[in-house]
């Protein structure tokens, strides 16, 4: 095993890959090639589930029409991510008392945070697979579905438009 310098004396630089094996370090450039293939390529069928939604992560997501402290270099396109949610009938007929009597259902608010969570995700992920940096100007708009026997169902619809953004400066990366 090669021996890996942790922190620079000269500039306090910490090396991330000190204390990984030769095996770890390989892997994650092995990882890092896929990921700009896939980039590249739009093909995403070779990435794991678990590296799109940590990639998806740092997609930044806005209700503003500009990112803070960022210029945007290009708009990519428009993007939408649907999720419908069931309302379990149990918490239904809890939220049929709650509103007869009156008062705040949790269980419907869960179920909403929940729906919100799972659309604002999937709206990163769209943006990660078109090459986006962030998603500006979103939308959120609820709708319940019903008839047809889709009793208490709930469509959850966010939109956006998918932007690349300029790179950040070494100069203000310093500051």
């Amino acid at each position: 095993m090669a021996l890996r310098i942790a922190i620079c004396v000269h500039c306090e630089w910490k090396n991330p890959y000190a204390g990984m094996t030769e095996e770890e370090v390989s892997e994650i450039g092995s990882e890092k090639r896929k990921l700009s293939t896939a980039r590249g390529d739009g093909d995403w069928s070779e990435i794991p589930l678990d590296v799109i939604q940590r990639e998806a992560a740092n997609i930044i997501l806005t209700t503003s029409f500009f990112v803070a402290q960022r210029e945007i270099e290009k708009e990519i396109e428009v993007l939408t991510a649907e999720c419908v949610y069931g309302m379990n009938i149990f918490r239904d007929i809890f939220a049929g008392f709650r509103d007869f009597f009156g008062g705040r259902s949790a269980a419907t608010q869960k179920v909403l945070r929940d729906a919100r969570t799972t659309v604002l995700g999937e709206l990163k992920r769209e943006a990660l697979m078109v090459g986006a940096d962030a998603v500006i100007g979103i939308d959120i708009d609820y709708q319940e579905l019903s008839g047809g026997g889709k009793l208490g169902m709930l469509m959850i619809v966010a939109s956006g438009t998918a932007v690349k953004l300029k790179p950040i400066e070494e100069a203000d990366a310093s500051s």
